[in-house]
């Protein structure tokens, strides 16, 4: 299948504020959501791809917005980006069997020249303003960049059911996204290592040796992955 057969035709943001395109990952088998494709569940009445979608449409850092999803999915994601008026949305493409592969799939979408971009989950729903600012801004002067909050509950390795040794937490954090990617220095080191395992976006270039800073991340910006999630989702926008 040509992953550019869906491409849809949006007017690209011309604001002068905006800095930077996203690439929204959306094409994850919801395994754990008893067969519902997580992205058009709704919370509190709205999908959760389309509070993702709405989220950076609003942002001033942001200049287009480029959809991997599944392929069956395609129709309904130009149905939400339709009904919700995302104008920023340039492009819908069919995503690949790892993340890796679908976020590569979104970089070939870019424009020419294009060298700064934000990749993010489109399951990240709560992502803020201020989250989409602060990676955007890293981006302009690292290498790469990633959210992430400190762990702060005590961490155990546990090997055979049994506990080995509890781990000093001071120095972990758990990543989140948007992640910041130089594109140029991504595919660099995309080409030499084999990234079919990553899990994140910053891992590709923290294997090309490359400069990746961190920021504070949001305890609230939650990836939607199991039915428990969406009552927390709830629970947080209720407290809006």
């Amino acid at each position: 299948m040509n992953v550019t057969a869906f491409k849809l035709e949006y007017e690209v943001c011309k604001n002068e504020e905006c800095k930077m395109p996203v690439i929204i990952v959306a094409a994850g088998s919801s395994s754990r959501m008893n067969g519902m494709d997580k992205q058009l569940m709704k919370v509190a009445g709205i999908p959760v791809i389309a509070r993702t979608l709405l989220a950076f449409e609003r942002s001033g850092c942001i200049s287009e917005i480029i959809l991997v999803t599944r392929e069956e999915s395609v129709l309904d994601m130009q149905k939400i980006a339709e009904e919700y008026n995302i104008t920023k949305l340039s492009d819908i493409t069919v995503g690949g069997a790892t993340r890796q592969e679908s976020v590569m799939r979104g970089l070939e979408r870019l424009a020419g020249g294009v060298d700064k971009v934000l990749v993010s989950d489109g399951a990240r729903m709560l992502v803020s303003q201020k989250l989409i600012s602060r990676c955007a801004a890293a981006l302009n002067t690292h290498d790469g960049c990633l959210c992430a909050v400190k762990v702060n509950d005590t961490v155990k390795e546990v090997v055979c059911g049994r506990v080995s040794k509890t781990v000093d937490r001071t120095p972990l954090y758990l990543a989140q996204t948007p992640q910041g990617i130089t594109v140029s220095l991504y595919k660099k080191a995309a080409g030499e290592h084999d990234i079919s395992t990553f899990t994140d976006d910053a891992s590709v270039l923290e294997a090309g040796g490359c400069d990746v800073a961190v920021v504070e991340g949001d305890i609230r910006n939650i990836k939607i992955t199991t039915p428990d999630d969406i009552k927390l989702a709830e629970l947080y926008l209720k407290e809006d």
